[in-house]
């Protein structure tokens, strides 16, 4: 091996040390304990959609502590968003380039109740747990 390519490889190994070595800013994640290690029943859980039949079947929202919001249902394609935890009863998300507000009414380990601000009007959603195994059906022909 000549210099030049000695030099290159060890330049890629720092660089890739480097990368691995940064670390996460505490800021930059929703975190699953609050100061009093309680802990969050909104994160990292598949919530499904209840209620109405016009919404997609398998709708479903989940909030991961890294700041993701991952929505999906079985017959449209998902989406990632970022989200915050704006207060111990207000989320809010990024969907299609605005910032859509949520109030949490009511949450545990068991069902997800939010008031969605759309403008003057507020939508309410309810969300259970994910039942687990799930498979979507076919799409009807």
């Amino acid at each position: 091996m000549d210099t030049k390519t000695a030099i290159i490889a060890l330049l890629g190994v720092w660089g890739v040390g480097a990368v691995s070595a940064t670390p996460i800013m505490a800021e930059d994640r929703v975190v699953a304990d609050d100061e009093e290690g309680r802990h969050n029943p909104l994160l990292n859980r598949v919530w499904v959609r209840q209620g109405d039949e016009a919404v997609p079947l398998g709708s479903l929202q989940i909030f991961l502590e890294d700041g993701t919001l991952v929505s999906d249902s079985c017959w449209e394609t998902y989406r990632l968003s970022r989200w915050q935890q704006v207060s111990d009863t207000e989320i809010s998300w990024e969907e299609d380039g605005m910032t859509i507000t949520a109030e949490i009414a009511g949450l545990s380990d068991t069902e997800l109740l939010l008031n969605i601000k759309l403008g003057a009007e507020v939508l309410e959603q309810r969300f259970t747990p994910a039942a687990v195994p799930f498979v979507c059906p076919d799409m009807p022909r």
